[in-house]
């Protein structure tokens, strides 16, 4: 009687997964689109580059032909689980690659809950991601790379709390793809890894429920680059350095902990690990939308928790803990930014004001403790760059923040950030003056120091303006938007650069 049971259970919990099974074929998009970019100088100009997913170039001329389909997991929220996929595929002109790879992936979504499987553009959180300068670690700037993972991407009321908290965020497992673009890049002048596995997680709560006018987002998003095996140039050979690659390196990569083949007797945590305190205040009201955020990047212990231990003692030849001693660093580097959302103006509908620090970095010394001299100073954390692992760039294009200048840009064949210490004022207009016309400005001004191990001898300045318009021409032919985009640049970061772009799209 009891199996009879499980299997008339087990029948209807297959009858009724089936009755909810998504039609496939239904809530397909598909788009073809071609640009094409000129420009005057260097290379093409900042603001017709940065924040498109690493779909850009930064050579003077180029283009691509792309084409996509995609079927999004939430065509039917009323539905328990859904199936999304995409493939997006482009063919470029004097690009990094012949052939780029840009989307290819699976959704799998179930209640608020999704399964990622592949390569997939994901958003920035708790900024407007068509007008920001970018987030300091999960950006919008990198080519996107082949991973799993596991998400609730809308927030999730949690229970007991009457809807005041609620809950958001994702875990996720992946690799990168840039092998032969490190190796091309260096030419035998540098260092460059391969094989290179990424970690990447984000939690996000919300305080004040959905409907209130007011409302708190407090977030954590932290990265790991790990498992790759690093060659060091070394008077003309490279050196092969592997990292771990085990199981325990997956656990270390998400919850920290262990240690590097290059560490020594001072052990720090296994691969680069980095990430961004974030901070959002909403207010809504009939006619607008306010928003004020923080973005605190951090790449160690010393940026995390502005605090360290530095009460060491020297005893019977060890260095032991002794004292309740701590050594307190000041909160200086940090993105602040507001942003405004005008629901009844269509002239400037949204716009956005940033400022971002990242000069302090934890300080100018880092010495850790000997027997000679038991203080710990934990300073001069490079943002960015790590010893042993790739940096935080995905074919030499940041993966956070695109104003920390992309190694893409070095004319000296290096895979270093060298320019992560600056000031930087951004500004972004977004506006609809019309149905079919849609704009938006972007500009920023940029003072860089270098970085502690290489500093400028002055100063080096930047201007970078971006204004693109893009028209819905729908009444010349169905689903054909045109998009026309000028920039320039002008300084010492960047050098003296103007463009312009030009993008038919074709949806349906």
């Amino acid at each position: 009687m009891m199996k009879k049971s499980i299997l008339t259970s087990l029948m209807a919990i297959s009858l009724y997964a089936f009755a909810q099974s998504p039609d496939l074929g239904k809530g397909i998009s598909y788009s073809i689109e071609t640009s094409g970019t000129i420009s005057d100088g260097n290379h093409s100009p900042f603001w017709l580059t940065a924040n498109r997913y690493g779909l850009s170039s930064i050579e003077r001329n180029s283009g691509y032909i792309r084409g996509s389909i995609c079927r999004s997991a939430e065509n039917d929220n009323g539905r328990h689980w859904d199936i999304g996929y995409g493939a997006d595929f482009v063919v470029p002109a004097n690009y990094t690659s012949k052939f780029v790879v840009q989307q290819l992936y699976a959704d799998v979504r179930w209640l608020k809950g999704t399964l990622t499987i592949g390569q997939k553009e994901q958003s920035m959180q708790l900024k407007n991601n068509e007008l920001s300068s970018g987030s300091q670690t999960l950006g919008i700037n990198g080519r996107p790379y082949p991973e799993i993972r596991l998400a609730l991407p809308h927030y999730w009321n949690i229970p007991y709390t009457k809807g005041f908290l609620a809950f958001k965020g994702h875990i996720a497992f992946g690799m990168f793809t840039d092998n032969q673009f490190q190796k091309d890049f260096v030419a035998g002048h540098s260092h460059y890894d391969q094989n290179v596995l990424m970690h990447t997680k984000a939690g996000y709560l919300r305080f004040g429920k959905e409907e209130s006018p007011f409302c708190v987002e407090a977030g954590l998003e932290m990265a790991s680059q790990f498992g790759g095996t690093h060659y060091e140039l070394n008077h003309g050979d490279y050196t092969k350095i592997k990292s771990k690659r085990g199981l325990s390196s997956f656990w270390h990569a998400f919850i920290g902990g262990g240690s590097d083949s290059m560490d020594g007797a001072i052990q720090n945590n296994e691969g680069n690990m980095l990430g961004s305190w974030v901070l959002r205040l909403n207010y809504d009201t009939e006619d607008a939308t306010y928003g004020l955020y923080a973005d605190h990047f951090f790449e160690d212990h010393s940026g995390m928790f502005h605090l360290d231990y530095d009460g060491y003692d020297y005893q019977n030849g060890k260095i032991i803990k002794k004292d309740h001693r701590y050594l307190v660093y000041p909160l200086k580097d940090i993105m602040l930014g507001a942003d405004v959302h005008l629901k009844n103006f269509h002239w400037i509908s949204d716009a956005v004001v940033e400022y971002i620090y990242t000069r302090y970095q934890s300080g100018p010394v880092y010495t850790d403790r000997t027997p000679q001299v038991l203080d710990h100073i934990g300073g001069v954390d490079n943002y960015y760059n790590n010893s042993i692992e790739p940096g935080w760039k995905h074919w030499g294009q940041t993966l956070g923040n695109p104003l920390y200048r992309s190694p893409i840009y070095n004319e000296n064949q290096n895979l270093n950030f060298e320019c992560n210490r600056f000031t930087a004022w951004h500004i972004g207009i977004a506006g609809q003056p019309t149905s079919n016309l849609h704009y938006r400005l972007r500009a920023s001004w940029q003072e860089g120091l270098g970085t502690y191990d290489k500093p400028y001898f002055d100063p080096k300045h930047n201007v970078s303006i971006g204004i693109e318009a893009t028209y819905d021409a729908n009444n010349i032919y169905k689903g054909l938007c045109i998009s026309a985009a000028v920039g320039l640049d002008r300084g010492e970061l960047m050098g003296n650069n103007t463009g312009g772009c030009i993008t038919l799209r074709l949806n349906r």
